[in-house]
């Protein structure tokens, strides 16, 4: 048999995307008859368990040559469209747009969904407080520069909880109006980049003063009103603002990676790979957090992350927040939230969900 020619091949591709389009709409008819289901029975249209389970499965039946994150970006966008099928729905992030939280949402939920920028991280949980979003998404943590205090705080007192957890590489790049760094007397950015990116600043541009800005976005803004100013942001934000990349990945680390939240209203299931958060407080006595901790030892529990901070209501008295393996629901897990309660002041379950790639 003769190999076969260009026209051939493409003509195989056009029968493939056929049937593609045929799947794909069958599914958006299936997901539409689920939504009047969940509509009846008044549960949530994004479901990050099952979300997780479908990642997982198409992970399994890949066999190339496709890479599984290419193959999950696909499924992304197809299950964002089937979810503004089953009702049209809206995400609430730290903006302004393109921000790192931004893109992170759009990682989360594609591009199907509708978005709502808000200029502040209470912001975002007063959107969801209010039904005004069905979702936010916020920064938690960085790599390089630990927690986001300010999400954290919120958490005291919100009755949001959290639903999904998002991995984000970030990447940063200094923008400005002229492409050389001899004329930059001012850099715009956000706190926290200044910080991730210490190190290329103090050996690239020593002189320059740096301005803190509410974000990535607001900082490029500015930067694109002055020749002598630049700013740290990512290379969408110097599409959108007319800038020029004077270079690229500039932040001291190269596995800079932020973690960010999803927060809603309602609970995830169990899916099968999880993480529990909470947050506590204990009375001052010696030894309370060491008999807190031991609760978890003893049950076999795995702590990923342990946090502190002041309470802002008494002198000394910390609140802790602990990310831990599994689920609230399973039978390990309940065991030692129950003995916790016994021994704090305050406990509050944050929250059970899907662990973040």
């Amino acid at each position: 048999m003769s190999p076969k020619n260009l026209n051939d091949l493409r003509k195989e591709i056009d029968g493939i995307d056929s049937r593609i389009v045929e799947l794909i709409s069958r599914r958006g008819s299936v997901s539409r008859e689920i939504g009047k289901i969940k509509q009846t029975k008044k549960q949530p249209v994004y479901s990050p368990d099952r979300e997780s389970q479908v990642y997982a499965r198409v992970a399994k039946n890949n066999t190339g040559p496709l890479a599984d994150a290419s193959m999950e970006a696909i499924y992304r966008e197809i299950m964002s469209a089937c979810i503004s099928l089953e009702r049209p729905m809206t995400v609430a992030y730290l903006g302004p747009e393109l921000t790192f939280t931004h893109q992170a949402s759009l990682k989360k939920f594609g591009s199907s969904v509708r978005y709502l920028s808000c200029d502040s991280i209470p912001g975002v949980f007063r959107e969801v407080e209010k039904d005004n979003v069905d979702y936010g998404v916020v920064p938690i943590e960085n790599s390089t520069e630990g927690a986001v205090n300010y999400t954290l705080d919120m958490f005291v007192d919100s009755p949001l909880i959290i639903c999904s957890e998002i991995y984000y590489p970030i990447r940063h790049s200094l923008l400005g109006k002229r492409s050389s760094m001899r004329s930059i007397k001012r850099i715009y950015s956000n706190p926290q980049v200044f910080g991730q990116c210490r190190g290329w600043i103090e050996k690239n541009l020593p002189g320059a003063r740096l301005r803190d800005a509410a974000s990535t976005s607001r900082g490029a803004e500015i930067a694109a009103r002055h020749v002598d100013s630049a700013c740290i942001a990512s290379e969408l934000a110097a599409k959108k603002y007319g800038l020029k990349v004077i270079a690229r990945a500039i932040e001291d680390s190269a596995t800079n990676v932020t973690r960010f939240l999803v927060v809603g209203k309602q609970m995830s299931k169990v899916s099968g790979d999880d993480k529990t958060s909470i947050v506590f407080s204990v009375k001052d006595r010696p030894g309370v957090l060491h008999d807190m901790l031991s609760s978890f030892k003893a049950n076999g529990i795995n702590l990923t992350k342990i946090e502190s901070r002041p309470s802002k209501e008494k002198l000394w008295k910390y609140y802790f927040f602990i990310d831990m393996e599994g689920h609230r629901e399973t039978p390990k897990l309940k065991k030692t939230l129950k003995e916790m309660e016994k021994k704090c002041h305050f406990l509050k379950i944050l929250g059970s969900y899907p662990k973040g790639k």
